[in-house]
Protein backbone atom coordinates (compact mmCIF):
# COMPACT_ATOMS: atom_id res chain seq x y z
CA UNK A 1 0.00 0.00 0.00
CA UNK A 2 1.66 3.10 -1.14
CA UNK A 3 1.56 6.71 0.78
CA UNK A 4 -1.21 8.25 -0.82
CA UNK A 5 -3.36 5.00 0.37
CA UNK A 6 -2.25 4.61 3.91
CA UNK A 7 -2.70 8.82 3.64
CA UNK A 8 -6.67 7.90 2.65
CA UNK A 9 -7.61 5.49 4.58
CA UNK A 10 -6.51 7.36 7.76
CA UNK A 11 -8.55 10.20 6.34
CA UNK A 12 -11.75 7.53 6.16
CA UNK A 13 -10.79 6.27 9.87
CA UNK A 14 -10.86 9.26 11.51
CA UNK A 15 -13.83 10.90 9.10
CA UNK A 16 -15.62 7.55 10.49
CA UNK A 17 -15.11 8.21 14.04
CA UNK A 18 -15.64 12.31 14.16
CA UNK A 19 -19.21 11.08 12.36
CA UNK A 20 -19.93 7.81 15.01
CA UNK A 21 -18.96 10.61 17.67
CA UNK A 22 -21.51 13.40 17.11
CA UNK A 23 -24.73 11.42 15.74
CA UNK A 24 -24.08 9.06 19.05
CA UNK A 25 -23.87 12.17 21.05
CA UNK A 26 -27.05 14.07 19.33
CA UNK A 27 -29.40 11.10 19.20
CA UNK A 28 -28.84 10.24 22.67
CA UNK A 29 -30.87 13.26 23.70
CA UNK A 30 -34.43 13.24 22.85
CA UNK A 31 -35.87 16.53 20.88
CA UNK A 32 -38.14 18.87 22.78
CA UNK A 33 -41.70 17.41 22.96
CA UNK A 34 -44.39 19.87 23.22
CA UNK A 35 -42.28 22.41 21.24
CA UNK A 36 -44.70 24.79 19.10
CA UNK A 37 -41.77 25.26 16.59
CA UNK A 38 -41.12 21.58 15.76
CA UNK A 39 -45.04 20.83 16.24
CA UNK A 40 -45.51 22.97 13.65
CA UNK A 41 -43.67 21.08 11.32
CA UNK A 42 -44.39 17.54 12.83
CA UNK A 43 -48.09 17.93 12.57
CA UNK A 44 -48.26 19.19 8.80
CA UNK A 45 -46.13 16.01 8.44
CA UNK A 46 -49.35 14.02 10.35
CA UNK A 47 -51.73 15.41 8.82
CA UNK A 48 -50.31 14.93 5.23
CA UNK A 49 -49.91 10.99 5.99
CA UNK A 50 -53.14 10.43 8.40
CA UNK A 51 -55.74 12.58 6.29
CA UNK A 52 -54.05 13.54 2.65
CA UNK A 53 -54.27 17.44 3.97
CA UNK A 54 -51.94 20.36 4.55
CA UNK A 55 -54.85 21.54 7.16
CA UNK A 56 -53.48 20.83 11.08
CA UNK A 57 -57.24 21.85 12.69
CA UNK A 58 -57.14 18.90 14.49
CA UNK A 59 -53.75 18.39 15.65
CA UNK A 60 -53.25 22.27 16.72
CA UNK A 61 -52.41 20.93 20.47
CA UNK A 62 -49.47 23.04 21.78
CA UNK A 63 -48.08 24.44 18.94
CA UNK A 64 -48.91 28.12 18.68
CA UNK A 65 -46.99 28.77 15.09
CA UNK A 66 -49.76 28.16 12.62
CA UNK A 67 -51.26 30.23 9.69
CA UNK A 68 -55.32 30.65 9.15
CA UNK A 69 -56.15 30.36 5.71
CA UNK A 70 -60.30 30.52 5.93
CA UNK A 71 -61.61 28.37 8.21
CA UNK A 72 -58.44 25.86 8.36
CA UNK A 73 -55.34 26.18 9.93
CA UNK A 74 -51.61 25.00 8.47
CA UNK A 75 -48.09 25.10 9.56
CA UNK A 76 -46.69 28.60 9.16
CA UNK A 77 -43.28 27.24 8.94
CA UNK A 78 -41.28 26.89 5.76
CA UNK A 79 -42.39 24.08 4.65
CA UNK A 80 -38.42 22.06 3.76
CA UNK A 81 -38.45 19.95 6.73
CA UNK A 82 -42.00 18.57 7.02
CA UNK A 83 -41.44 17.63 3.27
CA UNK A 84 -38.86 14.79 3.97
CA UNK A 85 -40.42 14.32 7.30
CA UNK A 86 -43.59 12.88 5.15
CA UNK A 87 -42.08 9.84 3.48
CA UNK A 88 -40.25 9.00 6.93
CA UNK A 89 -44.13 9.14 9.01
CA UNK A 90 -45.37 7.39 5.94
CA UNK A 91 -42.67 4.29 6.27
CA UNK A 92 -42.81 4.61 10.16
CA UNK A 93 -47.04 4.41 10.46
CA UNK A 94 -46.72 0.52 10.08
CA UNK A 95 -44.42 0.12 13.11
CA UNK A 96 -46.28 2.32 14.98
CA UNK A 97 -49.18 -0.33 14.69
CA UNK A 98 -47.38 -2.97 16.05
CA UNK A 99 -48.32 -4.73 19.48
CA UNK A 100 -44.81 -3.67 20.47
CA UNK A 101 -45.93 -0.42 21.05
CA UNK A 102 -48.27 -1.59 24.03
CA UNK A 103 -45.15 -2.68 25.88
CA UNK A 104 -43.75 0.44 25.08
CA UNK A 105 -46.36 2.70 26.51
CA UNK A 106 -46.13 0.03 29.30
CA UNK A 107 -42.64 0.55 29.97
CA UNK A 108 -42.73 4.20 29.94
CA UNK A 109 -45.67 4.49 32.11
CA UNK A 110 -43.86 2.18 34.83
CA UNK A 111 -40.51 3.67 34.66
CA UNK A 112 -39.51 6.07 37.64
CA UNK A 113 -37.09 7.66 35.80
CA UNK A 114 -38.86 8.56 32.98
CA UNK A 115 -42.22 9.68 34.92
CA UNK A 116 -39.18 12.24 37.00
CA UNK A 117 -39.17 14.07 33.78
CA UNK A 118 -42.64 14.51 33.30
CA UNK A 119 -44.26 17.86 34.44
CA UNK A 120 -46.49 17.18 37.91
CA UNK A 121 -49.65 18.76 36.01
CA UNK A 122 -49.55 16.79 32.86
CA UNK A 123 -51.63 14.15 31.50
CA UNK A 124 -49.10 11.89 31.83
CA UNK A 125 -48.03 8.71 29.34
CA UNK A 126 -50.46 8.18 26.77
CA UNK A 127 -50.34 6.07 23.97
CA UNK A 128 -51.05 8.53 21.06
CA UNK A 129 -48.31 11.21 22.51
CA UNK A 130 -45.89 8.11 22.45
CA UNK A 131 -46.62 7.88 18.56
CA UNK A 132 -46.02 11.84 18.44
CA UNK A 133 -42.77 11.55 20.00
CA UNK A 134 -41.28 8.15 18.01
CA UNK A 135 -42.09 10.03 14.98
CA UNK A 136 -40.90 13.30 16.38
CA UNK A 137 -37.66 11.40 17.56
CA UNK A 138 -37.24 9.44 14.23
CA UNK A 139 -37.46 12.19 11.71
CA UNK A 140 -35.54 14.38 14.16
CA UNK A 141 -32.17 12.10 13.37
CA UNK A 142 -33.07 12.22 9.69
CA UNK A 143 -33.34 15.88 8.83
CA UNK A 144 -31.50 17.11 11.81
CA UNK A 145 -28.40 14.76 13.56
CA UNK A 146 -27.74 13.09 10.66
CA UNK A 147 -26.85 16.14 8.39
CA UNK A 148 -25.78 17.63 11.68
CA UNK A 149 -22.96 14.65 11.94
CA UNK A 150 -22.26 14.85 7.92
CA UNK A 151 -21.69 18.30 8.40
CA UNK A 152 -19.23 18.10 11.08
CA UNK A 153 -17.41 15.85 8.34
CA UNK A 154 -17.47 17.99 5.98
CA UNK A 155 -15.72 20.61 7.82
CA UNK A 156 -13.15 18.28 8.60
CA UNK A 157 -12.50 17.16 4.91
CA UNK A 158 -12.54 20.75 3.91
CA UNK A 159 -9.69 21.97 6.36
CA UNK A 160 -7.37 19.52 4.87
CA UNK A 161 -6.62 22.53 2.27
CA UNK A 162 -5.76 24.41 5.22
CA UNK A 163 -3.35 22.15 6.87
CA UNK A 164 -2.28 18.58 7.13
CA UNK A 165 -2.73 18.50 11.22
CA UNK A 166 -5.54 16.25 12.45
CA UNK A 167 -5.92 17.62 15.58
CA UNK A 168 -6.67 21.06 14.57
CA UNK A 169 -9.09 19.48 12.08
CA UNK A 170 -10.42 17.68 14.92
CA UNK A 171 -10.62 20.42 17.27
CA UNK A 172 -12.49 22.74 14.77
CA UNK A 173 -15.04 20.39 13.55
CA UNK A 174 -15.47 18.50 17.06
CA UNK A 175 -15.98 22.38 18.62
CA UNK A 176 -18.52 23.09 15.93
CA UNK A 177 -20.41 20.07 16.16
CA UNK A 178 -20.52 19.77 20.51
CA UNK A 179 -19.36 23.69 21.68
CA UNK A 180 -21.76 26.09 20.07
CA UNK A 181 -25.40 25.81 19.49
CA UNK A 182 -25.46 23.66 17.08
CA UNK A 183 -25.64 20.72 19.35
CA UNK A 184 -28.56 21.90 20.43
CA UNK A 185 -30.59 21.77 17.68
CA UNK A 186 -28.85 19.24 15.46
CA UNK A 187 -31.23 16.33 16.87
CA UNK A 188 -34.58 18.48 16.09
CA UNK A 189 -37.10 19.37 13.67
CA UNK A 190 -35.94 22.64 13.44
CA UNK A 191 -34.64 23.77 10.00
CA UNK A 192 -30.83 25.67 11.16
CA UNK A 193 -29.65 22.61 11.19
CA UNK A 194 -30.78 21.49 8.13
CA UNK A 195 -29.66 24.44 6.29
CA UNK A 196 -26.62 24.77 7.36
CA UNK A 197 -25.32 21.22 6.44
CA UNK A 198 -26.89 21.86 2.62
CA UNK A 199 -25.73 25.26 2.23
CA UNK A 200 -21.97 23.69 3.56
CA UNK A 201 -22.54 20.97 1.47
CA UNK A 202 -22.83 22.65 -1.53
CA UNK A 203 -19.50 25.10 -1.13
CA UNK A 204 -18.03 21.77 -0.27
CA UNK A 205 -18.67 20.21 -3.09
CA UNK A 206 -17.87 23.22 -5.15
CA UNK A 207 -14.65 24.74 -3.90
CA UNK A 208 -12.79 21.51 -3.56
CA UNK A 209 -13.70 20.38 -7.36
CA UNK A 210 -10.58 20.04 -8.97
CA UNK A 211 -11.67 19.23 -12.32
CA UNK A 212 -15.22 19.66 -14.30
CA UNK A 213 -18.45 18.14 -12.18
CA UNK A 214 -20.66 16.21 -13.92
CA UNK A 215 -24.31 16.89 -14.71
CA UNK A 216 -25.87 15.24 -11.37
CA UNK A 217 -22.93 16.46 -9.06
CA UNK A 218 -24.28 20.29 -10.92
CA UNK A 219 -27.51 18.96 -10.35
CA UNK A 220 -27.27 18.18 -6.98
CA UNK A 221 -25.58 21.34 -6.05
CA UNK A 222 -28.59 23.42 -7.79
CA UNK A 223 -30.74 20.94 -5.34
CA UNK A 224 -29.01 21.90 -1.73
CA UNK A 225 -28.94 25.56 -2.57
CA UNK A 226 -32.65 25.72 -3.60
CA UNK A 227 -33.50 22.89 -1.04
CA UNK A 228 -31.49 24.88 1.95
CA UNK A 229 -33.81 28.31 1.00
CA UNK A 230 -37.28 25.99 1.18
CA UNK A 231 -36.38 24.71 4.85
CA UNK A 232 -35.01 28.21 5.90
CA UNK A 233 -36.05 31.68 4.61
CA UNK A 234 -33.43 33.92 6.18
CA UNK A 235 -30.81 31.82 4.12
CA UNK A 236 -31.67 33.48 0.89
CA UNK A 237 -28.67 36.02 0.91
CA UNK A 238 -25.99 32.99 1.70
CA UNK A 239 -27.81 31.13 -1.18
CA UNK A 240 -27.12 33.59 -3.60
CA UNK A 241 -23.68 33.91 -2.33
CA UNK A 242 -22.97 30.06 -2.92
CA UNK A 243 -25.01 30.36 -6.29
CA UNK A 244 -22.43 33.41 -7.77
CA UNK A 245 -19.67 31.65 -6.31
CA UNK A 246 -20.94 28.24 -8.08
CA UNK A 247 -20.48 30.40 -11.63
CA UNK A 248 -17.08 31.67 -10.21
CA UNK A 249 -15.75 28.22 -10.19
CA UNK A 250 -17.00 26.80 -12.91
CA UNK A 251 -15.28 29.81 -15.44
CA UNK A 252 -12.85 29.04 -13.12
CA UNK A 253 -12.71 24.86 -14.07
CA UNK A 254 -13.57 25.52 -17.63
CA UNK A 255 -17.16 24.56 -17.88
CA UNK A 256 -19.38 28.39 -16.88
CA UNK A 257 -22.50 26.59 -18.77
CA UNK A 258 -22.83 23.91 -16.01
CA UNK A 259 -24.16 26.50 -14.12
CA UNK A 260 -27.72 25.86 -16.45
CA UNK A 261 -27.70 22.21 -14.81
CA UNK A 262 -27.32 24.18 -11.39
CA UNK A 263 -30.44 26.70 -12.27
CA UNK A 264 -32.52 23.80 -13.90
CA UNK A 265 -32.31 21.46 -10.67
CA UNK A 266 -33.04 24.86 -8.60
CA UNK A 267 -36.06 25.81 -10.35
CA UNK A 268 -37.24 22.67 -9.87
CA UNK A 269 -37.38 22.81 -6.03
CA UNK A 270 -38.45 26.44 -6.49
CA UNK A 271 -41.45 25.11 -8.58
CA UNK A 272 -42.66 22.23 -6.22
CA UNK A 273 -42.37 24.71 -3.25
CA UNK A 274 -44.42 27.78 -4.87
CA UNK A 275 -46.97 25.52 -6.06
CA UNK A 276 -47.37 24.22 -2.00
CA UNK A 277 -47.63 27.76 -1.17
CA UNK A 278 -50.58 28.54 -4.17
CA UNK A 279 -52.37 25.44 -2.56
CA UNK A 280 -52.24 26.28 0.97
CA UNK A 281 -51.99 30.32 0.97
CA UNK A 282 -53.25 31.38 -2.42
CA UNK A 283 -50.11 32.57 -4.39
CA UNK A 284 -46.53 31.32 -5.59
CA UNK A 285 -44.58 33.61 -3.63
CA UNK A 286 -47.06 33.69 -0.26
CA UNK A 287 -46.03 32.80 3.01
CA UNK A 288 -47.45 31.50 5.88
CA UNK A 289 -46.57 34.29 7.92
CA UNK A 290 -48.85 36.59 6.50
CA UNK A 291 -51.52 34.90 7.79
CA UNK A 292 -50.41 34.16 11.38
CA UNK A 293 -53.06 34.74 13.75
CA UNK A 294 -50.46 35.49 16.77
CA UNK A 295 -46.77 37.81 16.95
CA UNK A 296 -49.48 40.09 14.65
CA UNK A 297 -47.27 43.55 15.88
CA UNK A 298 -44.01 41.36 15.21
CA UNK A 299 -45.06 40.44 11.64
CA UNK A 300 -46.38 43.47 10.49
CA UNK A 301 -43.01 45.30 11.75
CA UNK A 302 -41.45 46.17 8.37
CA UNK A 303 -40.89 43.65 5.75
CA UNK A 304 -42.09 40.51 7.29
CA UNK A 305 -40.60 41.61 10.74
CA UNK A 306 -37.42 43.11 9.31
CA UNK A 307 -36.27 46.42 9.89
CA UNK A 308 -32.74 48.22 10.13
CA UNK A 309 -29.85 45.90 12.15
CA UNK A 310 -30.05 47.60 15.45
CA UNK A 311 -27.29 47.97 18.33
CA UNK A 312 -29.76 46.24 21.25
CA UNK A 313 -29.57 42.63 18.72
CA UNK A 314 -26.19 43.17 17.61
CA UNK A 315 -25.33 43.26 21.28
CA UNK A 316 -27.74 40.58 21.78
CA UNK A 317 -26.61 38.00 19.82
CA UNK A 318 -23.20 38.80 20.47
CA UNK A 319 -22.27 39.29 24.36
CA UNK A 320 -25.38 39.46 25.53
CA UNK A 321 -26.08 37.02 28.69
CA UNK A 322 -29.42 36.71 27.17
CA UNK A 323 -28.89 35.14 23.96
CA UNK A 324 -24.91 36.16 23.08
CA UNK A 325 -22.95 33.76 20.48
CA UNK A 326 -19.67 34.67 22.50
CA UNK A 327 -21.18 34.02 25.66
CA UNK A 328 -22.36 30.50 25.10
CA UNK A 329 -19.31 29.37 23.06
CA UNK A 330 -16.44 32.00 23.79
CA UNK A 331 -14.10 29.74 21.58
CA UNK A 332 -15.52 30.94 18.84
CA UNK A 333 -13.94 34.24 19.44
CA UNK A 334 -10.61 32.53 17.70
CA UNK A 335 -12.61 33.39 14.92
CA UNK A 336 -11.57 37.41 14.52
CA UNK A 337 -7.79 36.28 14.57
CA UNK A 338 -8.51 33.40 12.43
CA UNK A 339 -10.22 36.11 9.62
CA UNK A 340 -7.08 38.37 9.43
CA UNK A 341 -5.20 35.79 9.19
CA UNK A 342 -6.65 33.53 7.09
CA UNK A 343 -6.52 37.39 4.51
CA UNK A 344 -2.64 37.65 5.26
CA UNK A 345 -1.92 34.01 4.17
CA UNK A 346 -3.08 35.33 0.53
CA UNK A 347 -4.64 31.77 -0.06
CA UNK A 348 -8.03 30.82 -1.26
CA UNK A 349 -9.11 34.31 -1.51
CA UNK A 350 -12.49 33.46 -3.15
CA UNK A 351 -13.59 30.97 -0.25
CA UNK A 352 -12.58 33.54 2.63
CA UNK A 353 -14.77 36.14 0.99
CA UNK A 354 -17.91 33.81 0.42
CA UNK A 355 -17.65 32.72 4.31
CA UNK A 356 -16.73 35.95 5.56
CA UNK A 357 -19.63 37.69 3.29
CA UNK A 358 -21.70 34.60 4.30
CA UNK A 359 -21.27 35.22 8.44
CA UNK A 360 -21.73 38.85 7.56
CA UNK A 361 -25.03 38.29 6.00
CA UNK A 362 -26.63 36.29 8.28
CA UNK A 363 -24.94 38.43 11.44
CA UNK A 364 -27.04 41.33 9.87
CA UNK A 365 -30.45 39.53 8.85
CA UNK A 366 -30.42 38.51 12.40
CA UNK A 367 -29.60 42.15 13.71
CA UNK A 368 -32.25 43.32 12.06
CA UNK A 369 -35.20 41.12 12.99
CA UNK A 370 -37.86 42.51 15.58
CA UNK A 371 -37.83 38.98 17.31
CA UNK A 372 -34.15 38.48 16.93
CA UNK A 373 -33.56 36.59 20.05
CA UNK A 374 -35.79 33.95 19.07
CA UNK A 375 -38.63 33.19 21.61
CA UNK A 376 -37.79 30.26 23.34
CA UNK A 377 -34.46 29.03 22.27
CA UNK A 378 -30.91 28.56 22.80
CA UNK A 379 -28.11 30.92 22.08
CA UNK A 380 -28.38 33.24 18.85
CA UNK A 381 -30.65 30.14 17.03
CA UNK A 382 -31.00 32.30 13.54
CA UNK A 383 -27.16 32.56 13.54
CA UNK A 384 -26.74 28.62 12.97
CA UNK A 385 -26.83 28.50 9.45
CA UNK A 386 -23.85 30.74 9.65
CA UNK A 387 -21.46 28.86 12.39
CA UNK A 388 -19.63 26.31 10.26
CA UNK A 389 -18.17 28.86 7.74
CA UNK A 390 -17.61 30.77 10.65
CA UNK A 391 -15.75 28.08 12.17
CA UNK A 392 -13.59 27.66 9.47
CA UNK A 393 -11.29 30.63 9.89
CA UNK A 394 -10.17 29.40 13.34
CA UNK A 395 -7.90 26.86 11.91
CA UNK A 396 -5.54 29.75 10.80
CA UNK A 397 -5.27 31.09 13.90
CA UNK A 398 -4.82 27.43 15.61
CA UNK A 399 -2.43 26.54 12.70
CA UNK A 400 -0.21 30.03 13.51
CA UNK A 401 -0.33 30.14 17.40
CA UNK A 402 -1.18 26.66 18.29
CA UNK A 403 2.58 26.09 19.61
CA UNK A 404 2.59 28.52 21.69
CA UNK A 405 2.03 27.53 25.41
CA UNK A 406 -0.10 30.77 27.14
CA UNK A 407 -2.38 30.89 23.82
CA UNK A 408 -2.98 26.67 24.28
CA UNK A 409 -4.11 27.31 27.95
CA UNK A 410 -6.85 30.13 26.50
CA UNK A 411 -8.05 28.12 24.27
CA UNK A 412 -8.39 24.73 26.40
CA UNK A 413 -10.04 27.65 28.96
CA UNK A 414 -12.51 28.90 26.53
CA UNK A 415 -13.33 25.73 25.25
CA UNK A 416 -14.47 24.43 28.89
CA UNK A 417 -16.24 27.53 29.35
CA UNK A 418 -18.05 26.81 26.03
CA UNK A 419 -18.68 23.01 26.76
CA UNK A 420 -19.99 23.79 30.29
CA UNK A 421 -22.06 26.72 28.99
CA UNK A 422 -23.58 25.00 25.94
CA UNK A 423 -24.21 21.61 27.51
CA UNK A 424 -25.72 23.09 30.75
CA UNK A 425 -28.11 24.96 28.69
CA UNK A 426 -28.62 22.67 26.28
CA UNK A 427 -29.68 19.67 28.51
CA UNK A 428 -31.54 21.30 31.49
CA UNK A 429 -35.14 21.28 31.43
CA UNK A 430 -37.48 19.46 28.75
CA UNK A 431 -38.07 22.17 26.66
CA UNK A 432 -35.37 25.32 25.73
CA UNK A 433 -35.78 28.12 28.38
CA UNK A 434 -38.21 31.11 28.09
CA UNK A 435 -37.31 34.67 26.63
CA UNK A 436 -38.57 35.39 29.44
CA UNK A 437 -35.61 34.26 31.60
CA UNK A 438 -33.29 37.33 30.72
CA UNK A 439 -30.20 34.99 32.47
CA UNK A 440 -30.45 31.40 31.12
CA UNK A 441 -27.62 29.77 32.39
CA UNK A 442 -27.86 31.25 36.19
CA UNK A 443 -31.87 31.75 36.42
CA UNK A 444 -32.49 28.48 34.53
CA UNK A 445 -29.63 26.21 33.53
CA UNK A 446 -28.04 26.14 37.37
CA UNK A 447 -31.16 25.18 39.16
CA UNK A 448 -32.61 22.79 36.72
CA UNK A 449 -28.84 20.59 37.03
CA UNK A 450 -28.93 21.35 40.98
CA UNK A 451 -32.54 20.02 41.20
CA UNK A 452 -31.64 16.66 38.16
CA UNK A 453 -34.01 18.07 35.92
CA UNK A 454 -32.06 16.98 32.77
CA UNK A 455 -33.74 16.51 29.41
CA UNK A 456 -34.50 13.03 28.35
CA UNK A 457 -32.33 10.92 26.50
CA UNK A 458 -31.75 6.83 26.10
CA UNK A 459 -29.96 6.84 29.82
CA UNK A 460 -33.50 7.71 31.27
CA UNK A 461 -35.12 5.24 29.46
CA UNK A 462 -32.34 2.56 31.06
CA UNK A 463 -33.27 3.98 33.97
CA UNK A 464 -30.39 6.48 34.85
CA UNK A 465 -31.67 9.92 36.70
CA UNK A 466 -29.98 13.21 36.70
CA UNK A 467 -26.63 13.86 35.75
CA UNK A 468 -25.90 10.16 35.67
CA UNK A 469 -28.33 9.60 32.85
CA UNK A 470 -25.20 10.47 30.73
CA UNK A 471 -22.72 7.75 32.21
CA UNK A 472 -23.86 5.11 29.12
CA UNK A 473 -22.57 7.92 26.34
CA UNK A 474 -19.48 8.81 28.20
CA UNK A 475 -18.91 5.16 28.50
CA UNK A 476 -19.39 4.63 24.70
CA UNK A 477 -17.37 7.59 23.17
CA UNK A 478 -14.76 6.38 24.97
CA UNK A 479 -14.75 3.04 23.39
CA UNK A 480 -15.08 4.22 20.38
CA UNK A 481 -12.73 7.05 20.57
CA UNK A 482 -10.16 4.55 22.04
CA UNK A 483 -10.67 2.08 19.06
CA UNK A 484 -10.26 5.08 16.64
CA UNK A 485 -6.87 6.00 18.48
CA UNK A 486 -5.46 2.53 18.52
CA UNK A 487 -6.33 2.09 14.83
CA UNK A 488 -4.91 5.08 14.19
CA UNK A 489 -1.76 4.81 15.56
CA UNK A 490 -1.13 1.27 14.24
CA UNK A 491 -1.86 2.67 10.70
CA UNK A 492 1.14 5.66 11.15
CA UNK A 493 3.31 3.13 12.78
CA UNK A 494 2.42 0.83 9.24
CA UNK A 495 3.35 3.92 7.07
CA UNK A 496 6.56 4.54 8.88
CA UNK A 497 7.67 1.25 8.84
CA UNK A 498 7.48 0.83 4.86
CA UNK A 499 9.06 4.30 4.42
CA UNK A 500 11.80 3.24 6.29
CA UNK A 501 12.48 -0.01 4.76
CA UNK A 502 15.08 0.24 2.15
CA UNK A 503 14.11 -1.45 -1.25
CA UNK A 504 16.70 -3.91 -2.37
CA UNK A 505 19.77 -3.06 -4.57
CA UNK A 506 19.07 -3.95 -8.44
CA UNK A 507 20.67 -6.51 -10.08
CA UNK A 508 23.93 -5.55 -12.05
CA UNK A 509 23.52 -6.14 -16.04
CA UNK A 510 26.39 -7.37 -17.91
CA UNK A 511 27.08 -5.35 -20.57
Amino acid sequence: MNSASMNARSERLTAALLFSILLMTYVYVFPRWADPNQDARLKMVVAVVDDGTFQIDKYLGTTVDYAKVGDHYYSDKAPGVAFLGIPVYATLRGVLDLPVMDSLVNRLANSESFKATLRADGSGVLEQKVRFAITQIVIAVVVGAIPSAILGVLIYLWLAQVTTSVWLRLIVALGYGLLTPAYAYANTMYGHQLSAALLFGAFYWVSTARKQLSIPALLGIGLLLSYAFVTEYPVALVVSILYFYTFYRLFKLGQWKGVIWVSLSAAVVAAAWMAYNTTVFGGPLTLGYGYSELWLDKHDTGFMSLTLPHFDALWGITFGVFRGLFVLAPWLLWTVPGFWLWWRSGTMRAEFGVTLVSVIAIFLFNSASIMWWGGFAIGPRYLLPALPFLALSIVFALRAWGGTLWLRLALAVLLAWSFVATWGLTLAEQAFPSDAILNPLVEYALPNWQAGNIARNLGTIAGFRGALSFAPLVLLLGLVSAGWWWAWRRSQVVHVERQTITPPASPMVKS
